[in-house]
């Protein structure tokens, strides 16, 4: 179930047999000069809409899809929060989520540069719980799509060089699959872009000209999308069945 494309009686009736909810979450920058600017939120969103598709009791909200992105600004396109933004808008989702009954909240992330930043809200949401001695009515989970179980290992077996740390081909590939008619050509020069740190955007532009780092997305194709979409959905099913089954510690 998707929550944008149902009626509000329609989630009052999940909710008498789901309290949990996936919430894709990304950001919407630069991604090398043939990626998507959505790259990072199109992927969440893609693998658990799939994943929504084979098991219909799936509830998936609405993609959170501006995130943390300032060292990306010199490109054209790119959009972001401030961390202070970013913590307030996800602790009102919470908040919201949490009121209409929702008690495991799973984050499905697709941009690196926000984990920090969502790991530090969490921390900021159980700790207001903590000082009152009272247990939070809901539990918070952070998982990267990458990093669901199989799904790293998949793409370096399929990209074992110039995968790389942004603008990946594993990623371009994830977005070609569902949108192929926005794949875009370029000549990448060099073929693998450079490594290096991560800073504000001035540095970052001057670093890596072209946006991409350590990667070669000409690798990329719809096919390989596929395959990646396909051990992602299976993923994060079981991912989200494991979590919304855990048992709690006085439950």
């Amino acid at each position: 179930m998707l929550i944008h494309l149902s009626s509000w009686p329609e989630i009052d009736a999940a909710l008498k047999t789901t309290k949990t909810v996936v919430v894709p979450i990304g950001s919407n920058e630069q991604h090398g000069p043939t990626g998507l600017l959505g790259t990072d939120w199109l992927c969440p969103e893609i693998i658990s809409h799939a994943a929504e598709k084979q098991d219909a009791s799936l509830v998936v909200a609405p993609t959170f899809n501006i995130g943390m992105a300032q060292h990306h600004l010199a490109f054209a396109g790119t959009i972001s929060l401030r961390p202070s933004t970013f913590m307030a808008a996800i602790t009102d989702w919470v908040s919201s989520l949490s009121r209409h009954g929702f008690e495991r909240i799973y984050f499905l992330n697709g941009h690196g540069g926000n984990v920090a930043t969502i790991e530090a809200t969490f921390a900021e949401i159980y700790a207001e719980w903590s000082f009152v001695e009272e247990q939070p009515p809901y539990v918070l989970k952070l998982r990267n799509w990458w990093d669901l179980p199989g799904v790293n290992s998949l793409c370096n077996r399929i990209f074992p060089t110039g995968h790389g740390m942004h603008a990946t081909p594993s990623e371009i590939a994830v977005t070609q699959a569902a949108y192929p008619d926005r794949i875009k050509i370029a000549d990448y020069s060099p073929q693998i872009a450079p490594v290096g740190p991560i800073r504000d955007a001035l540095d970052y532009r001057a670093r890596f000209p072209d946006g991409r780092i350590g990667s070669d997305p000409a690798q990329a194709s719809p096919e390989k999308g596929q395959q990646i979409i396909d051990a992602s959905v299976a993923a994060l099913l079981k991912d989200v069945a494991d979590f919304s089954n855990e048992v709690l510690p006085g439950a």
